[in-house]
């Protein structure tokens, strides 16, 4: 009984704060959005205590970059894995990810639900998942136990980033071939 009123209440809750702010909060964690620009990613890596993010642009497609970082986490001081996928400056998968125990895991997880409401617990084999989307955006907590230790990460992904990118490459695909310079009609031409 107590879950359900803890449930309502937090459900209204953010109903309340989405009339005030004209609609939900955007999903986050840390300070972190899916679809944010390298510069604000690092300005947050710095602001939790970060060095500077450190990227490698792909030799495939330019326009792609992969990012780490590694960051604190206010109040437990605890360090936390950053990676991130990017395309065109912007941030189109953020993982953050650490070694937790049962209380940690549990504040990361009762952090979300109060910030984006009490969703269902999805369980694949020994991985467990919370997931919210909202606005072509998702985040997902997902955390597994291997030989005795828990493992937890959020992830944000922006299916808009993701969607535009596969769009560009499917045209990359279909653009026909360039023609060679020394064609017919070069030669015809007396080029």
């Amino acid at each position: 009984m107590a879950h359900r009123l803890l449930t309502l209440l937090l459900a209204l809750h953010a109903a309340a704060l989405g009339a005030q702010t004209g609609g939900p909060p955007p999903l986050n964690f840390l300070g972190f959005q899916a679809g944010q620009s390298l510069d604000a990613v690092d300005r947050q890596v710095h602001a939790l205590g970060g060095k500077r993010l450190r990227c490698d642009r792909s030799k495939r497609d330019r326009t792609v970059a992969e990012c780490r970082a590694i960051v604190v986490e206010p109040g437990s001081g605890r360090s936390i894995n950053l990676w991130l996928s990017a395309v065109d400056s912007s941030s189109s998968v953020l993982t953050l990810s650490a070694d937790v125990n049962g209380i940690e895991l549990d504040a990361w997880r009762s952090r979300l639900e109060q910030d984006f409401g009490v969703v269902n617990a999805t369980v694949q084999g020994p991985q467990w998942m919370l997931q919210w989307v909202r606005r072509g955006r998702m985040l997902r907590l997902t955390w597994r136990i291997e030989r005795g230790e828990k493992t937890a990460s959020v992830s944000l992904v922006d299916g808009r980033v993701l969607d535009q990118w596969g769009r560009r490459k499917a045209l990359w695909r279909q653009a026909p071939a360039a023609a060679p310079k020394d064609s017919a009609a070069d030669s015809a031409a007396g080029r």
